[in-house]
């Protein structure tokens, strides 16, 4: 039907308000039109729920799966495994690790370990050798940064790549910006996250696959930011290795309490 002649069949009258559809009838013709009427109740405002909270990451079959691989590693290392399942018995596991060792050194020995058995070691082998040469270690940097962001977050939490300022002056999105550890969290631990993370971290990326690694934790609000293709201080020099303990930590809890120098992490 043509749009003048369904308009001629259908007059609308219109006033103020919401708007009530009734049928109406014409004597001559049994065609049916439509009025509108107005309603005196005034409408309801639309309300907006908030969505400025961020969601915690939610682990899926993938992240159960690295879990799982990255424990029986480190089980394997340790020789001990835990009674409490997921990631509850992963930081029990990495309690024991720090434990067992005699030094700090032994510690982050064992940790850098346990990251090359994740790995086949021709693939270490190969990607030292043929990424990083390219253009002057971006390119290996920007890969590293992406895989860490993508398959990191059941270890770390919520991530994402970012910009850091690179030693040559320039910028590069070879950044990974943790917005709180939970490893670090659950840990509660500065000892343990210096020792068992950033540490052999930074050593594994650059002894094993040719990329500079600085790491740098934040105690305060447990962030975390890694900068691929920078190189890490002088541990003298890294301020990082001289944080005091948590105030979760139950360790720094009871030297407080017994009125033991608590200036500095006694694992870290």
């Amino acid at each position: 039907m043509k749009p003048l002649a369904l308009a001629h069949l259908l007059p609308l009258s219109v006033s103020s308000g919401p708007l009530h559809f009734l049928p109406s009838f014409n004597n001559n013709r049994p065609k049916p039109s439509f009025r509108v009427l107005s309603s005196s109740s005034p409408s309801e405002p639309v309300r907006h729920e908030s969505t400025t909270s961020k969601l915690e990451y939610e682990p899926g079959v993938l992240d159960d799966l690295f879990l799982n691989l990255f424990r029986t590693k480190m089980v394997e290392e340790v020789g001990w495994d835990s009674d409490k399942a997921g990631y509850d018995g992963l930081i029990e596991v990495s309690n024991r690790l720090v434990m067992k060792s005699k030094t700090n050194s032994d510690t982050k020995e064992a940790a850098v370990r346990i990251l090359r058995s994740l790995f086949p070691p021709l693939l270490l082998d190969l990607y030292k050798i043929l990424v990083p040469p390219l253009a002057g270690g971006k390119v290996a940097a920007l890969m590293v940064a992406r895989v860490t962001a993508l398959t990191c977050q059941w270890l770390m939490g919520r991530c994402e790549v970012n910009s850091v300022d690179l030693p040559d002056g320039t910028s590069c999105a070879s950044g990974v910006f943790v917005e709180k550890c939970k490893y670090l969290e659950e840990s509660k631990c500065v000892g343990i996250c210096i020792n068992t993370c950033k540490l052999p971290t930074q050593s594994f990326f650059k002894d094993y696959m040719g990329v500079p690694l600085l790491m740098e934790p934040n105690f305060s609000d447990y962030s975390c930011q890694f900068k691929f293709g920078v190189l890490p201080p002088l541990p003298e020099d890294d301020a990082v290795l001289k944080e005091p303990c948590l105030e979760i930590c139950p360790n720094a809890t009871r030297r407080r309490e017994l009125a033991i120098d608590a200036e500095k992490c006694p694992k870290a």
